[in-house]
């Protein structure tokens, strides 16, 4: 994206959503990846007098990572020992304790386990940065306007909704998803239009295998339906030599989403889209 050349109020608009990224608690290389800015001048400039987030501040925290892993080599300890212990790399406990002696040999089964526990430890770290950045970009989202969930649900409905075709007339609108958050975006999208619920018919399809009264227990539940509302579970027949991986308890296969008398949606749904895609081609 070529901000660099861009106006002083593109500029603006663009500083004004660096900001509120940097104050729900991202970082540059966040603000970066979001805003597709990779020139740093550029990305400093926009963020300038706004205080870096907390979690990113670490004074002194290597310095007291390399004294304490100087104290575990001198007790004894291993590189993979140590690496477990501070939840660092071992290129960086090489760094810190190379001048120091090797300690002695250890039992292969011992060296094993604190590897192991290196290991997770390293996984442990992973998955908290994980849930932190997807946490501080859930936060980052806010409310949504009227308009930002119609844009929504036009990119919705189009990548995962029944198409109408010239070879194959379908103005009508089904959508299928087997994402219950998925699901619940659209149907918030179908009541910002006024779709009516008595209008909507729903359809469960699900392997034969599976608990069907359960799931379709769950999906009555979740959009608030009377059993009235939903047609005939379709059961897919199971096939032995297929290694299925979407079993268990978590599955309950996909909701089919159908409005009645949904022409005009359809071909509104449809219009939007291409208006979506004639203001992304104006951006470029």
């Amino acid at each position: 994206m070529a901000h660099a050349t861009g106006t002083y109020a593109d500029f603006e608009a663009l500083r004004e959503r660096a900001v509120a990224l940097r104050r729900a608690g991202l970082s540059l290389r966040q603000i970066r990846d979001e805003l597709k800015i990779f020139n740093n001048d550029l990305l400093n400039r926009l963020v300038k007098g706004e205080p870096p987030p907390e979690w990113t501040k670490r004074p002194r925290a290597k310095d007291d990572l390399r004294q304490k892993a100087r104290e575990l080599r001198l007790q004894g300890w291993t590189y993979d020992r140590i690496e477990a212990e501070l939840g660092c790399s071992r290129s960086s406990v090489s760094l810190w304790v190379r001048d120091l002696p090797k300690p002695e040999r250890r039992d292969p089964s011992e060296a094993a386990a604190i590897a192991r526990r290196g290991r997770e430890e390293k996984l442990r770290i992973r998955d908290e940065e994980r849930r932190r950045t997807k946490e501080t970009a859930r936060r980052a989202v806010g409310e949504l306007s009227s308009r930002e969930l119609f844009l929504l649900g036009v990119g919705l409905y189009w990548a995962e909704g029944a198409k109408d075709k010239p070879y194959d007339r379908r103005e009508n609108v089904t959508f299928v998803n087997s994402d219950p958050s998925m699901i619940r975006v659209f149907l918030a999208f179908l009541d910002l239009l006024g779709v009516e619920r008595e209008r909507l018919r729903f359809t469960v399809m699900i392997h034969e295998s599976a608990d069907v009264a359960s799931a379709e227990r769950y999906w009555a539940d979740l959009v608030g339906a009377d059993r009235s509302a939903f047609n005939k579970t379709i059961l897919k027949r199971h096939n032995p030599k297929t290694v299925r991986k979407n079993v268990g308890d978590s599955y309950r296969g996909c909701l089919v989403i159908k409005v009645l008398r949904s022409a005009e949606l359809y071909r509104r749904i449809e219009g939007s889209w291409y208006g979506i895609v004639l203001g992304a081609d104006s951006t470029t």
